[in-house]
């Protein structure tokens, strides 16, 4: 009797361990099958600053989706890394920066919505005023066509200079009509701007290329462009390849990115530098 009690025992005790291993190895299975329906979206940025992504990241998170950054050094590489498939979406451009490299490259990379207006700025660490300078001042620009367009337009706004009127968007430096001040101006790679205010009296910066400097373009920027219609080819958008225009997982990313929540990030790290653009210009 006590032989069939220990060999029931016995078998009880067997069938709770395999019981428990099939249990392990079921768990496993879900947990890889969760992995598995994770959807892993990589995302390039020019700059070290992505205070507000890093905010819709963790939201997305939620939502089985993870923001992987991958970050550039310069304008220059994230559309070509988006082109050959090296990432799935970037954000660090306007509508016109876009346009010119599509145009320039053949290729067909698109919109799919409007993120932040990142106002333009002059900035100086010889005059307070633009109208401080002297004649034959220095003077640093962005050198790719639509920022360095956009510069001399600023310059034009700000009352230092003439460009041709035929050349609304993206005039050049031999646009240029007037200079009362004879201005010296040099054409950088636009990371390097910041970096000229030492050697120049103004310099033309970008925000975020002001803000990864250590800047706040509301108050150390001397002039800083004007929010208007006219600064609507310069709003900042998350670009992907045609081909993935309509993918959801892609729209989740710019559904999450236009809520109440980001605005309120953008306003707290830009301290009101940054403005949320599909309030202004629309959602795309």
């Amino acid at each position: 009797m006590k032989k069939l009690v220990l060999a029931t025992l016995a078998g009880l005790t067997l069938l709770a361990v395999a019981t428990g291993c099939g249990k392990t190895e079921a768990s496993k299975k879900t947990d890889i099958s969760s992995k598995q329906e994770e959807k892993t979206v990589k995302l390039g940025v020019v700059g070290s600053d992505t205070d507000v992504w890093d905010d819709v990241q963790k939201r997305l998170e939620k939502k089985g989706i993870k923001l992987e950054f991958v970050k550039f050094s310069d304008y220059n590489q994230p559309n070509q890394a988006l082109a050959d498939g090296s990432i799935d979406m970037n954000s660090f451009q306007h509508q016109l920066f876009l346009d010119t490299f599509n145009k320039e490259h053949k290729t067909d990379l698109v919109s799919i919505g409007n993120t932040v207006n990142a106002p333009l700025g002059l900035y100086s660490d010889k005059v307070k005023n633009v109208k401080e300078l002297k004649k034959g001042a220095k003077v640093s620009i962005p050198n790719d066509v639509t920022n360095g367009g956009r510069a001399l337009l600023l310059l034009q706004e700000a009352g230092l200079i003439k460009v041709n009127p035929a050349k609304k968007q993206a005039p050049t430096v031999s646009d240029i009509t007037e200079n009362k001040l004879d201005l010296k101006i040099s054409e950088l790679d636009a990371s390097q701007t910041a970096r000229s205010l030492a050697d120049v009296d103004l310099a033309a910066i970008n925000s975020g290329v002001a803000v990864d400097a250590g800047l706040t373009p509301k108050k150390d920027a001397i002039f800083l462009e004007p929010v208007n219609e006219n600064a609507k080819p310069y709003v900042n958008i998350i670009v992907v390849r045609k081909e993935d225009q309509d993918n959801k997982v892609y729209q989740e990313v710019v559904k999450e990115y236009q809520t109440d929540q980001t605005k309120k990030v953008i306003e707290e790290t830009s301290k009101g530098s940054s403005i949320p653009a599909w309030e202004t210009f629309g959602k795309k």
